[in-house]
């Protein structure tokens, strides 16, 4: 007897088949990944409870990212996942505080596309456990949300396909020899020493992946059918680049003070790193040619932060016009950045005290470096919230998109000198 293609005892077996139980299997941790990044203390196979701390090396960064896969897993069952930070170093051999490394809420995915938030965490000093139950056979777990530079690749790769007016290219090679994706958005045949830019771009800390998503959220909302999108896109030609420090988020090192000094320390006469050179270069260029309008660097701050903020420029490095455009862009990203992660009034500067090397830091660059008229700013979003999740982010960078296009409605090159 045959039905519907198969036989009785066939449909009988698989039905069978389907109500055996899946039993536990042995609980296997890895990090032999892009972006991955533990060390494995101990797995208990009867409680379900894995214990790993991050193993980055000291001398490419700070060792606060982590980042790891775990299968063998029960479907329906819960797991315990604990980080131990309490040996944490940095390169010169001091302690570096627990807290850069053990967030309220971990990021965890069922397949490294979706990723979603833990509840919170347990605390116990310089440890961190949380709970979670896995629906699947395999789960990663990391610090925050990962971007990786197959995820910037894939990125840029995709928007230049959708749209005529992106076009990918490579910003540079690595000393590592990995590529840096990077896009331009401008209409095809409308360049011209007239159209306005401006550059965007994320992670010179590579452990700081919440940038990337803001990136990520400000490019695709500028593409959009958002009116104000629209009208950006017709007088300014964006220059985009997902992820600065490459090699380090490939690794999974922290990328932070690594030696001899990283990404954002590194904006002077001789730059070391090939990616600040490149960036360094075309911003120049751009300024040479009286189009240059806005720089955004893109970070996430410490652990304390609970709202966005921007660093704004030191008065060694200020004038009255360049401090008059400033405000008016920050007025106006007060006015966007509301929901759900609403724009802190605070606005520090990083000048001499803040580092030794702050005439190296990118946005201080800028400042010093092109004309009058260009706002040098970073962004800083906070990454240990129950927002700091992938659409938390990239609604953040749409809000930053609209900030921007409110703010260029009025040619800042155009504005009057101020005495």
């Amino acid at each position: 007897m045959q039905t519907a293609g198969y036989s009785l005892s066939g449909l009988i077996l698989s039905l069978l088949l389907l109500a055996v139980p899946v039993e536990a299997g042995e609980l296997v941790v890895s990090a032999d990944f892009p972006g991955g990044s533990a060390e494995v203390l101990k797995v208990d196979q009867q409680t379900r409870s894995i214990t790993v701390c991050p193993a980055g090396d000291p001398q490419f960064g700070w060792p606060c990212w982590w980042y790891f896969k775990v299968s063998g897993i029960k479907p329906g069952e819960t797991l315990t996942v604990s980080v131990d930070a309490s040996n944490l170093k940095q390169a010169n051999g001091s302690k570096l505080s627990a807290n850069w490394a053990l967030p309220e809420r971990a990021a965890f995915s069922l397949d490294r596309k979706t990723w979603k938030q833990t509840g919170s965490g347990t605390r116990e000093e310089d440890h961190c456990r949380w709970t979670q139950q896995v629906d699947a056979e395999q789960a990663w777990f990391a610090w925050g949300p990962p971007f990786v530079p197959s995820d910037a690749q894939t990125l840029v790769d995709r928007l230049s396909r959708k749209h005529e007016d992106v076009t990918a290219f490579e910003l540079c090679k690595t000393r590592a020899g990995r590529s840096v994706p990077a896009l331009v958005l401008s209409p095809d045949g409308k360049h011209s020493d007239d159209r306005m830019v401006i550059w965007i771009q994320a992670r010179q800390h590579a452990w700081e992946s919440g940038g990337s998503w803001v990136g990520r959220g400000f490019i695709e909302w500028a593409v959009s059918d958002d009116p104000l999108a629209v009208a950006l896109r017709e007088k300014v030609d964006i220059y985009y680049v997902p992820i600065m420090d490459i090699d380090n988020v490939a690794t999974g090192n922290g990328g932070k003070n690594q030696i001899p000094h990283d990404h954002n320390r590194d904006w002077s006469e001789m730059p070391r790193w090939n990616a600040v050179q490149a960036a360094m270069k075309a911003l120049k260029q751009f300024d040479k040619q009286n189009r240059l309008v806005m720089f955004v660097d893109l970070h996430n701050p410490g652990a304390s932060s609970k709202q966005p903020f921007f660093y704004i420029a030191p008065p060694e490095l200020n004038t009255q016009r360049r401090k008059a455009l400033q405000d008016n862009f920050i007025a106006i990203c007060r006015e966007e950045m509301q929901e759900p992660l609403k724009l802190d009034r605070s606005t520090p500067s990083t000048g001499p005290k803040y580092d030794k090397r702050w005439k190296e830091i990118s946005s201080n660059w800028v400042r010093s470096a092109t004309r009058e008229h260009v706002v040098g700013i970073t962004l800083e979003t906070c990454w240990n919230t129950p927002h700091s999740h992938p659409q938390g982010y990239m609604t953040v960078g749409q809000q930053l998109g609209r900030g921007i296009a409110r703010y260029l409605k009025q040619d800042p090159r155009q504005s009057p000198a101020l005495d």
